[in-house]
């Protein structure tokens, strides 16, 4: 807490009276120091500050939530590079379109009065939420959404198209629903050895975990997508498990981290004859995750373009 308020007094004292981000050459020069640079151009600090703090109030709109150092940072510089694309294309947002986030925030809040008659209760609860002045918050709150407006061009631009094979395999992902109990190992050679032993023994499983409970997880009784995308287990497994029976173990196979090996605890498969009246908007999911692809793919290539360069105390390093 005591490095965020640090932060904060930064980002403060910096942009307490600025409205936008500095991407001049010649407003650069002045800046005493520099972040670093993109498309050439130097990054000032307070610009570097003003997007890092950003995302430590309002969260990565972009992605997972930063959770290390290095991954705020990373989050710091994606942010910056699209915050340039903005400004190339002069992407604008109004204050009527600010002060409308604020109310939609304000009310999502429960809030009890009036921010725009109310400035003594408006500033107390900005304070109180973010540890930062209004004039900072409202700052952040129009880059973001800026940020938002150039996301929402670029998927607008990219045009995609579903199959039927691609929205029936995304109805039978979401619908195919999958109860087990995972044991994770670092090694394959103490996966596969663990597995072996369940095999043989139909009391191995029950017995090792009353050793070790804390070991064995459950993600829950969840669709066959989640196992897919949030333990990184591989689509050919998943299917494999859900035609297993109660009880039988399995494994190994990679997950998100290492190798896991698997007891398979319930099942609800499909039914197939609810499809038909939901694939439509199976057609609309697949186009639509196409287009958020496609602007990942977008982002990839604009950092590449950017070159970006982050300027540190033994010199300066190229940022990939």
């Amino acid at each position: 807490m005591k490095s965020n308020k640090i932060l904060y007094f930064i980002i403060s004292f910096l942009f307490i009276f600025s409205s936008s981000l500095v991407f001049s050459q010649e407003e650069a020069k002045k800046e005493e120091q520099l972040a670093g640079e993109l498309f050439g151009v130097p990054v000032p600090i307070g610009n570097y500050y003003f997007v890092k703090g950003a995302i430590i109030v309002f969260g990565n709109r972009f992605g997972p939530q930063p959770r290390t150092d290095q991954e705020l940072e990373d989050c710091t510089w994606n942010d910056l590079v699209l915050s340039y694309e903005a400004f190339r294309r002069n992407i604008a947002v109004a204050q009527e379109e600010v002060e409308s986030e604020i109310t939609k925030m304000l009310t999502a809040e429960k809030a009890e009065f009036d921010w725009k008659a109310d400035k003594d209760a408006y500033t107390k609860w900005v304070k109180d939420k973010t540890n930062e002045p209004k004039e900072l918050f409202e700052n952040q709150l129009k880059h973001l959404l800026q940020l938002q407006k150039l996301r929402n061009q670029v998927m607008e631009a990219i045009v995609t198209t579903a199959t039927e094979d691609e929205a029936h395999q995304e109805f039978l992902n979401e619908y195919n629903t999958l109860g087990i109990e995972l044991l994770q190992f670092d090694e394959l050679k103490d996966a596969e050895d663990f597995y072996q032993k369940s095999k043989k023994d139909t009391n191995f499983w029950e017995a090792e975990k009353k050793k070790e409970p804390t070991k064995f997880k459950r993600p829950g009784f969840v669709a066959l997508e989640f196992l897919m995308d949030m333990w990184m287990l591989p689509k050919e497994v998943v299917y494999k498990m859900i035609g297993m029976q109660d009880g039988e173990i399995y494994g190994p196979s990679p997950i998100y981290k290492g190798y896991g090996v698997f007891k398979i605890l319930e099942k609800r498969p499909a039914i197939e004859e609810e499809y038909p009246k939901i694939k439509d908007s199976y057609y609309k999911q697949i186009q639509m995750k196409k287009k958020y692809d496609g602007f990942n793919e977008w982002v990839k290539g604009l950092k590449t373009e950017a070159n970006i360069k982050v300027y540190k105390q033994q010199g300066v390093e190229a940022k990939e």
